[in-house]
């Protein structure tokens, strides 16, 4: 009875050996370098069950290297099975050990985000990570709101869930939880402009000077840092 799923095991395996080689043999690790291999694979990976790209993923991240972790999230979110049947589980064991700002947008962006946006995921995890002591799971909440409300995906945002989150963090003061905070509300300002001018008059004496300057710049003039006259 378990032969098929041990044949599937070992594929995995011999994916996650073959993945690991073709990256070691790269020039260098530019992004281009590093996509063009997880696209080779996503091909190869087209027909396979989701939770055979998920094994593959999670060996992935046994793996030291940030492009380990990139080819594996990217894998997922290419594979619309993988990326449909993702979890409060899969989303807890996937993110395990993000520890840098660009290991946790990746996650965000292309995991959380969303699964959350799907209703794959609950409220409760997103607001759990929102209260950690760690400021990585604090960003992780904030930036996975962004694919809430993200224009390429065609939707109308989700003001009520983005802002259930940066309420948690309106007192924020780490440098990186206060760079997504900005961020969050900024692409939120881009579906619903008055949800969030009513949220900075709301907690603008209590909201780092950053996130205000930054999301009033964007309401105003649709940028972040306006160009100045010359």
């Amino acid at each position: 009875m378990g032969s098929a799923h041990t044949t599937e095991r070992i594929k995995v395996d011999d994916f996650v050996r073959e993945i690991d080689a073709r990256l070691r043999a790269l020039p260098d690790l530019a992004t281009e370098n590093v996509r063009a291999v997880r696209r080779e694979f996503s091909k190869r990976l087209s027909n396979a069950s989701p939770q055979a790209v998920i094994d593959l993923a999670l060996g992935l991240l046994n793996k030291p290297g940030i492009e380990h972790r990139f080819i594996a999230y990217e894998l997922i979110h290419h594979h619309r099975a993988a990326l449909g049947s993702l979890g409060e589980k899969e989303l807890k064991q996937l993110g395990h050990g993000i520890n840098s700002w660009g290991v946790v947008d990746m996650f965000a962006c292309y995991l959380s985000g969303p699964a959350w946006r799907e209703n794959q995921a609950p409220d409760s995890l997103i607001h759990g990570w929102a209260r950690s002591h760690d400021r990585w799971w604090r960003r992780a909440a904030l930036v996975s709101t962004v694919p809430l409300n993200n224009k390429a995906r065609g939707d109308r945002g989700d003001a009520k869930r983005t802002l259930s989150v940066c309420r948690m963090l309106v007192s924020e003061r780490n440098d990186m939880v206060v760079k997504a905070l900005s961020w969050a509300l900024r692409e939120l300002a881009k579906r619903d402009s008055q949800a969030v001018r009513e949220f900075l008059a709301e907690h603008k004496d209590v909201l780092a000077a950053r996130v205000v300057r930054e999301v009033n710049n964007k309401l105003t003039t649709g940028l972040k840092y306006p160009r100045k006259d010359r």
